[in-house]
């Protein structure tokens, strides 16, 4: 089968040539590929470097983007370029080791549709594996995909996966939750990872932050964009059975009492409103929802 590497790349000098002597190396006379570099802006030599080896090997294709973008922009140019029956994605700071492909490809030859990398000896610092091992256990528990290495770059996709799926913003890093969801069948496999030896890493604690709105998002999307009320409904309803409990209490306390004993309540009394309102308009944004999902629905039918 023919593969496709895309390779997105933003300020990665000096590590793009090793990276496709590396890659030419363990895939050269044992499978039919090609290489698409995506440059997502790069203020250095990368668009120099990737045009040389561009130049020189009619297998790589070179992708210029005019600025920064990010990384979902540059996958999707990506995308568009690759003609392999399977497309791997890898970072370009060569910290993902070319040698695994076999170990992907053997996956996908197994009956699975996305393979993700999973860093089993991960080799960055503590402060990124921390958050990193939080987030990753947050999103196999309730994803509905157990994987350990969600933010791994390096994975490796049927080519109908791509072609069926959408992604925008910074949800590059849920496609296989967003591929479980469509039915196609995810896995992982463990990966060698080396550290960075050229270059600066552009994530930080701002990516892990957004990467949790994200999964917000990805929960949502996946998970109830056809049934909100089941989202929307649960929560108002946790909500407003304990507000009703409190004025259903304080309304037996001031039938059974003398009416001045409530006033020390005054505090339960307001919160108990508030939980009563709060629940009512998130149960009401629900029924809207599936209004809104209904409407869509009859309009597609007809």
């Amino acid at each position: 089968m023919k593969i496709s590497l895309v390779i997105p790349a933003f300020n990665e000098e000096g590590n793009i040539t090793p990276l496709y002597q590396k890659i030419k190396e363990v895939l050269e006379n044992r499978h039919d590929w090609e290489l698409i570099f995506v440059n997502d802006g790069s203020r250095d030599r990368t668009r120099e470097e990737i045009e040389e080896i561009a130049g020189t090997d009619e297998r790589v294709k070179a992708v210029h983007l005019p600025t920064n973008f990010g990384k979902t922009i540059a996958l999707k140019e990506g995308f568009k370029k690759a003609t392999g029956e399977v497309i791997f994605t890898l970072d370009a700071d060569l910290q993902d080791d070319p040698e695994e492909i076999e170990k992907f490809l053997q996956k996908i030859e197994e009956g699975h549709d996305v393979v993700c990398g999973w860093r089993f000896h991960r080799r960055d610092p503590l402060w990124k594996r921390v958050p990193s091992r939080i987030f990753n256990f947050f999103v196999s528990l309730l994803g509905g995909v157990k994987l350990h290495d969600i933010n791994c770059g390096y994975k490796a996709f049927r080519k109908e996966v791509i072609e069926k799926l959408d992604f925008y913003g910074d949800l590059y890093r849920f496609i296989p939750l967003i591929a479980h969801s469509k039915g196609f069948r995810v896995t992982e496999v463990k990966v060698k990872h080396a550290p960075r030896k050229r270059g600066k890493s552009k994530y930080g604690w701002k990516k892990f932050y957004w990467g949790f709105l994200d999964f917000i998002t990805i929960i949502f999307l996946t998970h109830y964009r056809v049934k909100p009320l089941h989202l929307f409904g649960t929560m108002g309803t946790v909500l407003f059975l304990p507000g009703a409990a409190i004025e259903i209490g304080l309304a037996v306390l001031w039938f059974t009492s003398s009416p001045h004993s409530i006033g020390g309540h005054y505090p339960l009394l307001w919160l108990g409103i508030l939980l009563l309102i709060v629940g009512i308009q998130l149960i009401s944004l629900g029924l809207l929802g599936e209004m809104i999902v209904y409407g869509f629905m009859s309009m597609k039918k007809e």
